[in-house]
């Protein structure tokens, strides 16, 4: 039996990576973008070009009713689902000093309840099916760390963690798996590119989509069967050395100051 996988959020970047290692792996896809149409039927007929089924759809998730209704039509056009991928988000800092309501509330429907209603869709889908599937939330190392500027997008990956954690707790009495990867410096280019950041990163690099995919398709595989409720690092080490040691001041400040380094770069 084919396998089947819904993803949201796979136009482009991390989201598309995991749609193109899951597709070449055997799984027939569905996913969601917001704005980018031409991405998102370039990566369909990528997909279709393996031999392996396609559906997408336009889905602005951030409605309270999106989610929900999105997922089921997914399962719909894929006659089943074994993997739900919760990716769609966008990165979003600024000094709590300046928030507003209307930025919370936005973060909070796509970032975080976004994810727990796709989850909800899919996991009843599951349990009534007895498909003992998998469910994947991608978070970030900034719900681990704390950064500057960060406490509502930081916040609401944080809370991803925690409920990955809780509903494997749940859902583990149905055979279902959850578990999350938490990404950190991701680029759509090669890795080892040019990147202001790499000099932080222990490896060396920024991680690329398709290492992110990759991973995907090893926690949702047969070999990962005892694995659930994992929040997995994927950050070349990034966040493991802590307060940083060296005070010279070419080391410079020890934790990212963003603003500029996005001027000219994107992670999502």
């Amino acid at each position: 039996m084919v396998k089947t996988a819904f993803i949201t959020g796979a136009s482009r970047g991390i989201g598309r990576g995991i749609a193109e290692v899951l597709a070449a792996a055997g799984f027939d896809i569905a996913f969601t973008y917001n704005t980018c149409l031409p991405e998102a039927e370039s990566l369909a007929e990528k997909i279709k070009a393996t031999g392996r089924r396609c559906f997408f759809y336009q889905a602005s998730l951030e409605n309270p009713d999106t989610p929900e209704d999105v997922t089921s039509r997914a399962i719909t056009d894929l006659g089943r689902l074994d993997v739900l991928v919760c990716n769609a988000g966008v990165t979003r800092f600024g000094s709590v000093r300046n928030v507003t309501a209307e930025q919370v509330d936005f973060l909070y429907g796509l970032d975080f309840r976004s994810h727990i209603l796709c989850a909800k869709t899919a996991a009843n889908h599951m349990i009534v099916n007895g498909i003992k599937g998998n469910i994947i939330f991608i978070t970030s190392t900034r719900g681990i760390r704390a950064y500057p500027e960060s406490c509502v997008y930081g916040a609401m990956k944080s809370a991803l963690n925690y409920a990955a954690e809780s509903m494997a707790l749940e859902l583990s009495f149905h055979g279902i798996r959850v578990n999350a990867i938490a990404p950190g410096m991701t680029t759509i280019r090669d890795g080892t590119a040019d990147n202001p950041f790499n000099k932080k990163i222990p490896l060396g690099r920024a991680g690329t989509p398709a290492e992110v995919g990759n991973a995907v398709k090893y926690l949702v595989s047969d070999e990962a069967v005892y694995i659930t409720g994992v929040v997995l690092k994927l950050d070349g080490g990034l966040i493991l050395p802590g307060m940083p040691e060296d005070i010279s001041p070419e080391a410079g400040y020890g934790w990212a100051r963003r603003k500029k380094f996005e001027e000219k770069y994107n992670e999502d």
